[in-house]
């Protein structure tokens, strides 16, 4: 009798097992059909989603800035969500070249820090060769800081058309013509005069 326990034993133990493999063999780690359908993982979302920051921007070699701007280096200065933003571009025979782009205060886990280290923002404003670019994903508020810079330092050159000598190119750098055209900024980014 001890026999016929044992073999009974044996035998549940088997089917257990068994039914454990089976039901355990759905949840493989395959991509398709393996878990939720609203908790996928990071390896699934990357081989689906576009990177945005691979995105190449388009930028035609013979624009030119729309308005009269006087050749010269101008800094202009806009706020970010967590501080000041500095450009600093080059207006050469009506063509906008971005030297410079600088944030104090941005933080690393914003979208805009890394588009301002890497050249992004540079890159768009020289493609529309204007303050009008668009806004990076996770950085509405350092994007608008960054046209406000670029509509701060073109204001400077409009302004420069004027008192520009005969010969000299202008160089100027924020303080009074930031002042006159703080206006005009906050008119190019909201759409509305002041």
């Amino acid at each position: 009798m001890i026999g016929g326990n044992m073999k009974r034993t044996t035998t549940a133990i088997a089917c257990s097992a068994a039914a454990l493999a089976l039901g355990l063999s759905g949840c493989g780690a395959s991509f398709e059909g393996s878990g939720s359908k609203d908790a996928a993982s990071a390896e699934q979302l990357a081989l689906r989603t576009d990177d945005p920051w691979a995105a190449e921007v388009a930028a035609d070699a013979g624009a030119r800035a729309q308005g009269d701007y006087a050749d010269g280096v101008y800094v202009g200065h806009g706020r970010g969500m967590e501080g000041a933003i500095t450009v600093t571009l080059l207006l050469d025979d009506g063509r906008i070249t971005c030297l410079e782009t600088t944030q104090e205060g941005e933080s690393q886990s914003r979208g805009g820090y890394e588009a301002i280290r890497d050249g992004r923002y540079a890159e768009m404003i020289e493609a529309a060769q204007s303050a009008d670019i668009d806004a990076i994903a996770g950085a509405t508020i350092t994007t608008a800081g960054v046209k406000q810079a670029v509509a701060d330092a073109l204001a400077q050159a409009e302004i420069a058309v004027g008192t520009e000598t005969a010969g000299g190119a202008a160089t100027q750098s924020g303080g009074d013509a930031a002042a006159a055209s703080d206006a005009d900024a906050t008119a190019a980014l909201t759409g509305k005069e002041a």
